[in-house]
C-alpha cells in the first residue's frame, strides 16, 4: 500500500497518539477520518490539515455511532483500508483500599472503552475492508490497535486498564487469523511511557522520575515515534498477528 492510498479512519484522532497517527498519515499524502468526541479539538485539526481529514462524533462503545462514522469516511473518500484504534481511557484504583472496594462501575467502563469500544471498531471496518479491492499480495486492508506495556506489567491499582489492555493484546492474533480469509492484517502496538496529554498536568519533577524509568532512552516516548511504527506497519505486508512494545525496553515495577 502506497501512502496517499491510505485512507484510515483513526480513534482518539483529536488527540494524543491518534492526532500523531492523523498527522503522518496525511502528511504522507493519505486520507484519515478522525473518530472522537472532542468536537472542539477534531474540528481545529480539520481546519488545520484540510480536506485529507475529516472529523467524525463517534464514542467507540456505541454501534450506531461508529456505523455512521464509517458510512461518513466511505462517502468522503469511497473506501477505508486502514483503521487504528487509539481510543482509550486510564482510571487508576485499587481491589482493597481505605476508600473501600474497586467500584464495580469503574472496572465496567474501563473495559467498555479499551477492550469492547476496540472490537466494535473491528468488526465493523472488516465488514467494509473485505469489498476492498485486493492488492498483489491479497490484501485488502490492515487493522492496528493499542494496547499496553500494562497488559504484561501492570502496576498496583491498575487492574481495570491492564485487564482491558490485555485483552486487546489476547485478541489480535485470532482475529488476526480469522481475517487472514478476506486479506485483512491485524497487529497491535503495546506503548510505555509516551507524553501524551495524559502527562501534561504532572509536575516536572515527576515527568523526570517517569522518564528515568526508561533504560533507554531515558526520556518519555514521542506520539511521532508511535505514529512512526502505524506507519512501517502499514507498509510491512509480513508484520500481522503480532503484539510490537514500544517502550525502550522498560518493564514496570509494581508500584
Amino acid at each position: 500500500m502506497k501512502s496517499h492510498e491510505v485512507v484510515a479512519v483513526v480513534t482518539g484522532g483529536a488527540s494524543g497518539l491518534g492526532e500523531a497517527t492523523v498527522r503522518k498519515i496525511v502528511g504522507q499524502g493519505g486520507k484519515a477520518v478522525i473518530f472522537d468526541v472532542n468536537d472542539e479539538r477534531g474540528q481545529a485539526i480539520v481546519a488545520e490539515l484540510g480536506e485529507h481529514v475529516q472529523y467524525a462524533r463517534v464514542d467507540v462503545t456505541k454501534e450506531v455511532e461508529v456505523a455512521a462514522g464509517l458510512e461518513q469516511a466511505l462517502a468522503a473518500y469511497s473506501t477505508i483500508n486502514v483503521a487504528v484504534n487509539c481510543a482509550g481511557i486510564a482510571d487508576a484504583s485499587k481491589v482493597l483500599s481505605k476508600r473501600g472496594v474497586h467500584a464495580l462501575a469503574l472496572f465496567e467502563k474501563v473495559i467498555a472503552v479499551n477492550l469492547i469500544g476496540t472490537f466494535n471498531v473491528i468488526r465493523l471496518v472488516a465488514e467494509k475492508m473485505q469489498y476492498n479491492q485486493a492488492n498483489d499480495d491479497g490484501q485488502r486492508g490492515v487493522i492496528i490497535n493499542t494496547a499496553s506495556v500494562a497488559a504484561f506489567d501492570g502496576q498496583i491499582g491498575q487492574a481495570a486498564y491492564s485487564a482491558s489492555k490485555g485483552g486487546v493484546a489476547a485478541m489480535t492474533l485470532p482475529i488476526a487469523r480469522e481475517l487472514a480469509d478476506i486479506g485483512v492484517r491485524v497487529m497491535t502496538i503495546a506503548p510505555g511511557l509516551i507524553e501524551t496529554p495524559m502527562f501534561g498536568s504532572l509536575p516536572e519533577q515527576a515527568r523526570t522520575a517517569l522518564a528515568s524509568m526508561t533504560p533507554f532512552p531515558k526520556r518519555l516516548g514521542r506520539p511521532s515515534e508511535y505514529a512512526m511504527l502505524v506507519e512501517s506497519i502499514i507498509h510491512n505486508g509480513l508484520l500481522n498477528g503480532e503484539v510490537i512494545r514500544l517502550d525502550g525496553a522498560i518493564r514496570m515495577q509494581p508500584k
